[in-house]
């Protein structure tokens, strides 16, 4: 059962500053750690930070994107709210693509940035934006502050709408002088649950219940396809159960990873046209009911929703946004409400009707699809050609990591090569991408939010050479604070996603997608991390055993085969 919410205040003025005010919403909030970067506008905030005794960390970034995406893989990982700050102007551009990642992505962050005064609007102010109008499309609830008073309700709505309903990113603008205004102390007060996520959980319609379950009592073929809102809702146990009951196997989306062990033997592993294999989509193919749960049927899980086929399956659909349901496939039984509740309710309708089930998967369908599946990677993996192959990056990986870490994959060659093959042991999230807008550059920041979010296991960040380039300053930022995550660069010298499009869509026409190459572990051990450069396939375990046991920051550079090369489990360049 859960607590009574025990509503959080400060008594110890009568007034404070916005900028106190600020800071004390953030601690009532249960915020640990903060990630940004100092401006002009932001001085009366740091000052407010420096001075009073909150208790929270500030991990100053180089970069405003990179705090963002530190945020990001903070929330994922810790079931708190992820907070950056950046100042006016570029400041509030910079963090641009990591508030809309996060916001796409379903993942509870608060970006707060400082604005020019509200008494110098429309004068040609030096940073001016109109950065309302900046953030509204790219987040879920937006604010830029004129009144001080007005302060902690601002507050108080963002953590609501972040946590609460699906999670999303919210922003508030604080401007240079409402920093400096008065709040009455009596108003400074939260409700410390908004502060993790989700907050509130919503149940679907008993009525739909019913129907849902007499569906997947009469379904010869079910499968459940799942998307990030298992792992956000904490629902695993609750989907294994039902799983279990109906004798279902379970695929997942890239961000549903970690909705069930991948070693079970009801684990399909990723669908779509990421990740997914002709293996996986053969059972996709085989369903006569798939139960999309919190998952949006977006084009990437169903190839362009043409797996599982239109018109041909039946669908049960669960997803906590009511407008998700139904937009790309017809639906049967529309379930709105949280995940973990939706799939409990649907465990003890079943337990209450009680009907035998008919039909039921091949015996052995589940297994023969991933013996067959890993049976072509396996041959790829112990291949000793040169430069590495990517798949025995994947497999020497999976060798030298507990299974309890953590991995973020940056988009590229990382990300399907991961996804696909990647051996996920256990439940919650082991393994995450940015897949909402798949953006260069993530996974390095983002592994740091996920260390300082779950500092007790290893954080192992995988990148291409591109993402590299675009996030190497962090790196500064990674010795400074002498965190012990591993970096493993993809190296190959090419943006190689693109440069495979060009090869199966474009008729080999390469153009522009081609760079120099560079020694990233020299680059790495400039600015104090522990490297090695990987040439051989031989020397690459070996590499990685010592980096992922080693103390401190370190980093693997692999010269790879580039993706237009090599066997990616990609649909559209295997087609």
């Amino acid at each position: 059962m859960n607590k009574p919410v025990e509503i959080q205040a400060v008594t110890t003025s009568a007034t404070l500053t916005a900028a106190e005010a600020a800071v004390e919403m953030l601690r009532l909030h249960g915020v640990e750690t903060i990630f940004g970067l100092c401006g002009d506008t932001s001085l009366p905030f740091y000052d407010a930070l420096a001075r009073l005794p909150h208790g929270m960390r500030h991990v100053l970034v180089r970069d405003e994107r990179h705090a963002a995406y530190m945020a990001d893989g903070y929330a994922r990982v810790s079931g708190k709210v992820g907070v950056c700050e950046g100042p006016s102007g570029g400041g509030a551009t910079y963090i641009l693509p990591g508030v809309v990642e996060a916001n796409e992505s379903s993942v509870p962050l608060l970006a707060i940035t400082s604005d020019i005064s509200v008494s110098s609007r429309g004068r040609y102010t030096l940073t001016e934006l109109d950065q309302g109008a900046l953030m509204r499309p790219l987040t879920k609830w937006n604010t830029v502050l004129d009144r001080a008073e007005d302060l902690p309700r601002a507050f108080r709505a963002a953590f609501n709408a972040m946590t609460t309903g699906r999670p999303g990113a919210a922003h508030i603008g604080l401007p240079f002088d409402v920093q400096k205004g008065t709040v009455a102390a009596s108003d400074v007060w939260a409700d410390p649950s908004l502060g993790t996520y989700p907050a509130r959980r919503v149940a679907p319609d008993g009525f739909y219940v019913e129907l849902a379950a007499k569906l997947l009592r009469g379904a010869k073929r079910p499968l459940f396809i799942c998307g990030g809102g298992v792992v956000i809702a904490g629902a695993e146990s609750e989907l294994m159960e039902l799983a279990t009951k109906l004798g279902a196997p379970i695929a997942t989306t890239i961000s549903g990873q970690g909705s069930i062990d991948e070693g079970h033997a009801l684990a399909l592993g990723v669908v779509g046209s990421n990740g997914g294999t002709p293996e996986t989509r053969a059972i996709v193919d085989q369903a006569d009911l798939v139960i999309f749960v919190g998952c949006r049927a977006g084009s990437v899980t169903t190839e362009r929703w043409q797996h599982p086929v239109p018109g041909e399956v039946q669908v049960v659909h669960i997803d906590v946004d009511p407008q998700v349901i139904g937009t790309n496939y017809r639906v049967d039984v529309p379930l709105a409400g949280d995940a973990k509740l939706a799939l409990a309710a649907l465990n003890e309708e079943l337990e209450r009707i009680a009907a035998p089930r008919s039909g039921g998967w091949p015996a052995g369908a589940v297994d023969d699809a991933k013996r067959d599946k890993f049976t072509r990677f396996a041959a790829l993996a112990v291949s000793d050609e040169i430069p590495v192959k990517p798949e025995r990056i994947v497999a020497d990986l999976a060798r030298a990591l507990d299974p309890d870490a953590i991995v973020v994959a940056d988009p590229g060659t990382p990300c399907p090569y991961l996804s696909a093959y990647f051996p996920v042991r256990g439940t919650g999230r082991r393994l995450f991408s940015n897949r909402a807008h798949g953006a260069l550059g993530y996974a390095l920041a983002a592994s740091v939010g996920a260390h300082f979010g779950r500092p007790g296991v290893k954080c192992v960040a995988v990148m291409g050479d591109g993402s590299f380039g675009m996030a190497v300053g962090e790196l500064e930022t990674v010795v400074r604070h002498k965190l012990p995550i591993t970096f493993i660069v993809i190296s190959n010298a090419v943006y190689g996603w693109i440069k495979a499009g060009q090869k199966t869509g474009y008729d080999q026409r390469y153009f522009s997608v081609d760079f120099s190459a560079t020694d990233h572990a020299k680059v790495a051990e400039a600015y104090g991390v522990r490297s090695w450069r990987v040439t051989e396939p031989s020397d690459l375990a070996g590499a990685l055993k010592a980096a992922v046991a080693h103390g401190g920051p370190t980093l693997v550079d692999i010269v790879t085969q580039p993706l237009h090369e090599a066997r990616a489990p990609v649909s559209e360049w295997v087609a």
